[in-house]
């Protein structure tokens, strides 16, 4: 016999589903329907650098203006990792290097302070919480989403410097977001596009995925991100986003977490490619989840679906009124903004960063006039569209530069005959070339020449050799590079 529907009031129910969700939008112009949510309950929204094309002034006015549309406190988000995934405008100097170049560097004192000078820009800007730092141990060289967002392969390292990045954001009043739970290093598909399988044992799990997020809750991390992962070991048949054993079993009772669990973005195929971003949203904050974060698109129809979805659920009695209360007031409290006690950050560590960061061989000589050949491997979405080049700082110390980029196959073979032929000193910056086998064309042109130098800006390949390894191709990071090469 079919229970009979429970009684609840609608309004409220609408209200607190509005509240679990953070929504987007494309451009720099806060849209009508955007503000019209805002009033009606919607917890908050995630920034991108379609909607921060101005400087930190904007920003703040920004953020502002989504305050008085809501008229209480609400939920402002974005990725500012470092390194590569970034929101927020470059700033002329003091930039952070990336993960992977600090956990190279190995110094948590430095990355500490340099998550420290991202918190205060933040919350200068009005942002309340950073989806950062990434807690993944990069244990697989081939992954494609995760490289050098992580800060290393090596679980203690990364453990290390997940607590300092959780420390430094923090301390300057910004909410820190640990992210992805229970660990998206071991793996060779990203979860943009399909839904990556963690075969370990739970006995690997427990020794190497989980300790960076323990140390981040041991930290006080105000929320965690969940990611899209199949994880048999932990659930055999819900992936994590929906799984009440990682978010609730394991998540809260075992490992004690108490801020709040946030989604990765339900736009992303796993979800919308099968449950679908409403229904995946109910399922969502039935096993757990607090914070629903939409993603990148502007999804208008989703958001008009969800609180009517919500409240179905809890009137079929799928969703309690208890758990959707308790996911609302945990949004919320990521809404808040506090930096006025902050400790500044030691500029002298944060502004050194970059430089201390690389990797280079003892023998290096260069020449004044070079031939730079730039491997442009595509990027992942969590990157986004980045222009980069290490031949433009080269040219500003300079250096009379002779630039060629390649991409593909056909390029980079018609490039290394020209290397080859070339008369200058050779500079060869290659881009992840165990993932892409066409730089090796270049790799092998370049080992025929005396003298050439290689600079790797991707995650470090076994027996892969460089001159230069940068873990990164931040503008900073770049700039380093380049006052090596010339001595500067």
């Amino acid at each position: 016999m079919t229970p009979p529907p429970i009684r609840v009031n609608e309004a409220e129910i609408r209200r607190l589903a509005l509240g679990c969700v953070l929504a987007s939008w494309e451009g720099p112009s806060i849209p009508y329907w955007i503000e019209r949510l805002l009033g009606d309950g919607l917890g908050g929204v995630v920034l991108f650098e379609s909607n921060l094309a101005a400087d930190d002034a904007y920003t703040r006015a920004m953020t502002d203006q989504l305050r008085t549309a809501a008229g209480r406190p609400i939920v402002i988000a974005l990725d500012e990792e470092g390194g590569e995934v970034t929101r927020l405008p470059r700033l002329p100097a003091g930039n952070s290097p990336g993960q992977a170049a600090l956990g190279y560097l190995d110094d948590v004192e430095t990355t500490e302070q340099v998550y420290a000078s991202i918190g205060e820009r933040l919350v200068r800007c009005g942002i309340t919480m950073n989806l950062a730092p990434v807690a993944d141990v990069n244990s697989n060289p081939h992954n494609p989403v995760i490289g050098v967002r992580s800060f290393g392969a090596d679980s203690a390292l990364v453990a290390r410097h997940v607590r300092a990045a959780v420390r430094g954001l923090q301390r300057a009043g910004v909410a820190a977001c640990v992210k992805h739970f229970p660990g998206h290093g071991d793996t060779s598909l990203d979860s943009h596009y399909d839904l990556p399988t963690i075969a370990a044992d739970l006995d690997h799990l427990e020794r190497y995925e989980l300790p960076p997020f323990e140390a981040g809750i041991e930290a006080g991390a105000r929320a965690i991100m969940t990611g899209h992962l199949a994880v048999p070991a932990l659930d055999a048949e819900l992936f994590t986003t929906i799984s009440p054993v990682v978010n609730q079993a394991l998540l809260r009772q075992r490992l004690g977490f108490e801020g709040t669990i946030v989604s990765d973005a339900m736009e992303m195929r796993p979800l919308s490619g099968g449950l679908g971003i409403v229904e995946g949203t109910v399922e969502a904050l039935i096993a757990g989840t607090d914070t629903i974060e939409l993603g990148f698109e502007e999804h208008v129809d989703v958001l008009k679906a969800i609180p009517t979805a919500v409240y179905n659920a809890v009137v079929l009695g799928r969703l309690s009124v208890e758990r959707l209360r308790d996911a609302a007031a945990r949004t919320a409290a990521l809404a808040t903004l506090d930096g006025a006690h902050a400790e500044p950050a030691a500029d002298h560590l944060v502004a050194s960063a970059a430089a201390r960061s690389i990797e280079r061989s003892p023998e290096l000589r260069l020449g004044k006039k070079l031939l730079v050949v730039e491997c442009h491997s595509p990027h992942n979405l969590a990157v986004g569209e980045v222009e980069w080049s290490l031949a433009r700082p080269l040219a500003k110390r300079g250096a009379d530069v002779t630039l060629i980029k390649v991409d593909d196959e056909a390029t980079a073979t018609a490039a290394a005959h020209e290397l080859r032929a070339s008369t200058l000193s050779v500079v060869v910056v290659t881009r992840d070339p165990h993932r892409h086998p066409w730089q090796q064309h270049l790799l092998s042109a370049a080992a025929e020449r005396s003298g050439a130098v290689t600079v790797e800006t991707g995650w470090p390949a076994p027996g892969q050799s460089a001159t230069v390894r940068t873990r990164g191709i931040s503008a900073d990071l770049l700039d380093a590079a380049a006052d090596l090469l010339t001595g500067s």
